[in-house]
């Protein structure tokens, strides 16, 4: 079969893969790979699918496990220039816990009723990894070839520390990402509706650290019905409710300031977040909706989320134990770390149960151009900006090989579907078009990458 690349729209994508990007959807989310912390998660069934669905397109993968069970899936596509740097496409196996008594169809079911395929996962994230088997597949089929390489990676236990996952394979396999220079993954390219019938595309620049924090409160044990100055439980609540109280001070990176004009000038707002008497907090109510996007980001947050303490209504224990939240703007750390020790108190331990650095990848990079039109060619009314992503993701891991990582997954979203909502939602689902705007915009990205 003759080989060739093109920058053209679409050039890979035929009917049938677009078929098989709702099939595959479906098809990943009725494999429950539901990820409920502390190694309790098992994605060698979606892994397997996954593995075949390469292998049927002479795609060659390697099947690695840390803990067994908790399967990644890596494969490179070879391009036309071998000279040129390698991207890594990475999407994650894993989702998070669904009640099925919350939803209006079952969370694992995978059923597409009208246009929309339902079920956990449809957002985040096993449509992007449908859509790209089928962008893979429909090379295999037309004699399409990138122009650079293609490293995929997808992976297990992104919704909880990476551990089994992306973290394992940059630690103990790292020459499978021998010449990736830039990423991209999930959380970048949907469809925001703002206000005026603007249509906003976010392209993940950044991430805010994770800072997940475990706090230890030690007092004295006793009688619930005695007095006690030193109960641990009152420790810790005050210090939890001192942290979740906080109002932190604003720090904007490049990516986030980039962000704040952008979307300003679209509102036809001049914003200038250099100047002395910038005043964020007012620019993004001006912003209405759209403030939503950076809103997040200007600051650390630190949200209490789980206590652990007791055995019994009438003892009062020694020990109490509690979680927060953190999130970490780029040049925050020193600042996040002074405040919890000052926030915590003398009667409060505190330290990371999970940590991962800020992220900044670069702008003005010919890639971003590249997803910058490649979105807006297939949606010409659309806007793409850039943005950083409040939480993280597997980025984090990629980024110690030295990887610039973008967070672009494309969809194309009705108003009626808000994606940040479903993200970790009931109901979470997205609409068979979407993916086919998906395919459309991975396709002619990667192939007019060079």
């Amino acid at each position: 079969m003759a080989e060739s690349t093109t920058e053209g729209a679409g050039t890979g994508v035929d009917e049938r893969a677009l078929d098989e990007v709702v099939r595959f959807t479906s098809d990943l989310i009725r494999l429950d790979t539901t990820n409920r912390g502390g190694g309790d998660c098992r994605e060698r069934p979606a892994a397997e699918y996954v593995a075949e669905a390469l292998s049927e397109a002479g795609v060659e993968p390697v099947v690695l496990e840390k803990e067994r069970g908790r399967t990644n899936v890596v494969a490179r596509i070879r391009g036309t220039d071998p000279g040129a740097p390698a991207l890594l496409v990475h999407g994650h196996l894993d989702v998070v816990p669904a009640d099925p008594g919350e939803w209006s169809v079952h969370p694992f079911s995978g059923e597409v009723r009208d246009g929309v395929v339902w079920g956990r996962g449809a957002v985040d994230m096993k449509n992007t990894d449908a859509m790209v088997l089928s962008v893979v597949r429909a090379w295999a089929r037309t004699g399409v070839r990138p122009p650079r390489d293609v490293v995929l990676a997808f992976t297990a236990d992104e919704e909880d520390r990476a551990w089994t996952g992306a973290g394992f394979l940059a630690e103990k396999y790292p020459q499978l990402f021998e010449g990736c220079r830039y990423a991209i993954g999930e959380s970048g390219a949907y469809t925001f509706h703002a206000d005026g019938g603007l249509r906003l595309y976010p392209v993940a620049a950044g991430e805010r650290g994770t800072a997940w924090l475990r706090l230890t409160a030690r007092g004295r044990a006793g009688h619930g019905s005695k007095p006690n100055e030193a109960n641990a439980v009152t420790r810790l609540a005050e210090a939890l409710a001192r942290i979740g109280r906080h109002r932190w001070p604003v720090r904007m990176s490049p990516v986030v300031r980039a962000a704040l004009v952008e979307i300003a000038a679209l509102y036809g707002i001049e914003a200038d977040p250099e100047a002395p008497d910038f005043d964020v907090d007012a620019l993004l109510a001006e912003l209405g909706p759209a403030s939503r996007l950076v809103g997040s980001t200007v600051r650390n947050s630190s949200n209490p989320t789980m206590l652990d303490a007791g055995y019994k209504v009438n003892v009062i224990p020694g020990t109490a134990v509690g979680h927060v939240d953190g999130r970490v703007v780029p040049g925050g750390e020193d600042e996040f770390r002074t405040a919890m020790d000052e926030l915590t108190g003398p009667h409060v331990e505190w330290e990371y149960y999970q940590r991962g650095k800020p992220l900044q990848a670069p702008l003005g990079t010919e890639l971003f151009a590249r997803m910058r039109e490649a979105v807006e060619r297939f949606d010409p009314g659309g806007h793409v900006v850039p943005f950083c992503m409040s939480g993280g993701t597997d980025a984090n891991q990629f980024s110690r090989l030295g990887i610039d990582c973008y967070g672009f997954a494309p969809l194309k979203l009705p108003e009626d579907i808000d994606y940040q909502a479903l993200f970790h939602g009931v109901d979470e689902r997205v609409p068979v078009e979407a993916l086919h705007f998906g395919v459309r915009v991975l396709d002619h990205f990667l192939l007019s990458t060079a």
